[in-house]
């Protein structure tokens, strides 16, 4: 005779079934709470009298258990709260991630405000990882923002820090993410069909997503492409100027990329000088009265310190973000600032006397203009 042994399911078919054991502690104490204030009401004999006396003790047996009620449904919620931002920071530090303080020789620092209230991370999106072609940064901006953004700025990192290693050109970097971005917003299309009963925040057919991309070689020379976003803006000394003025190329999402798709060179970042990456919501952001942030003027503040350094940079442009906005602002604002802290090279910089880098700077028509580009 043949015994066949019934199998454990596997996990793929396993059936999860949520654990009420929780649920059934928080609920023991409140339903022995109102048991016993039932029973005094029905056997305890000073319940039964009229008198006022009377009645004061009852109502405050029944007050005293309302409170209590309160108060660990209060504990209970709190506590649960309390877990809750412990998963979503969990999460948020998976997903993005705060870059290492450097990065091949680059002084990097990034933050992310989230214009949903009581969320930490949203629809923008960055990353600077160092590479055998260079430092890769990307910075993005999901339309739409906050908690309804985040699977699409998942999508878009994870195939990004897979991508940076395994592509040597620039554009290829590019392709992958916009795969990436269609795949994901495929599989949204069918768990957002009408048939699934779902209401989609953002229909699929109205997504899109801003990136730029830059790669800053060993030498400091910067390559870049722009779908659709705010060029950065370079600090050198006190001068505050965006690093290119050219038109960029459509989000992604809505039009396929073009068959040729060249790196822009943008010149060098040389010693001392920083790069600011931002997204919109920084300079649409406005006051009560409608007036926009001015992110140049701020930058410009936060260049002329003493000690600038990439966390100086940041501090002060959101402490004058937020006071400009009342400390409610309507998008999500994201900044990453790269500074070049790597040694002088003698083509790139000279010596003061204090042995300071001093960046060799020319006028439009002298060897700095020629470097970006103008």
């Amino acid at each position: 005779m043949i015994r066949i042994k019934a199998r454990a399911p596997t996990h793929q078919g396993h059936v999860h079934r949520p654990d009420r054991r929780p649920l059934r502690r928080a609920l023991m104490l409140p339903t022995i709470w109102g048991a016993l204030a039932v029973g005094y009401k029905l056997t305890c004999p000073l319940a039964q009298q009229d008198r006022l006396g009377a009645r004061i003790a009852t109502s405050a047996v029944f007050f005293a258990v309302g409170t209590g009620l309160i108060l660990h449904v209060r504990r209970t919620l709190l506590r649960e709260l309390s877990q809750a931002r412990r998963v979503a920071g969990a999460a948020q530090s998976v997903l993005l991630r705060p870059p290492p303080p450097r990065v091949d020789g680059l002084s990097v620092a990034a933050a992310q405000l989230s214009a949903d209230r009581g969320a930490a991370i949203g629809g923008d999106l960055y990353e600077a990882v160092a590479t055998e072609h260079g430092v890769r940064v990307v910075m993005g901006d999901v339309r739409g923002h906050g908690l309804s953004a985040i699977g699409t700025v998942a999508a878009l990192l994870g195939s990004f820090r897979e991508a940076v290693h395994d592509e040597p050109a620039l554009d290829q970097v590019l392709r992958r993410l916009d795969r990436a971005l269609a795949r994901h917003l495929r599989e949204r299309a069918r768990t957002e069909h009408p048939s699934s009963g779902l209401d989609p925040d953002t229909p699929v057919a109205e997504e899109f997503v801003t990136v730029l991309l830059l790669e800053i070689t060993h030498d400091g020379e910067i390559h870049a492409l722009n779908c659709g976003h705010p060029w950065p803006y370079l600090l050198s000394g006190a001068r505050i100027e965006p690093l290119v003025r050219a038109d960029p190329l459509p989000p992604l999402g809505p039009f396929p990329l073009p068959s040729d798709l060249p790196a822009l060179h943008c010149g060098r970042l040389l010693p001392s000088e920083t790069l600011v990456l931002f997204t919109d919501g920084a300079e649409d952001a406005r006051d009560a009265g409608g007036r926009f942030f001015s992110l140049p003027t701020v930058l410009a503040e936060a260049a002329g310190g003493h000690c600038v350094t990439p966390q100086t940079i940041l501090r002060k442009v959101f402490t004058a973000l937020l006071r400009h906005t009342n400390g409610t602002p309507t998008d999500d604002v994201a900044l990453l600032v790269l500074r070049n802290d790597r040694p002088p090279r003698p083509w790139a910089a000279g010596a003061d006397a204090d042995g300071q880098a001093t960046a060799c700077r020319g006028g439009a028509g002298g060897p700095a203009g020629l470097l970006r580009g103008s």
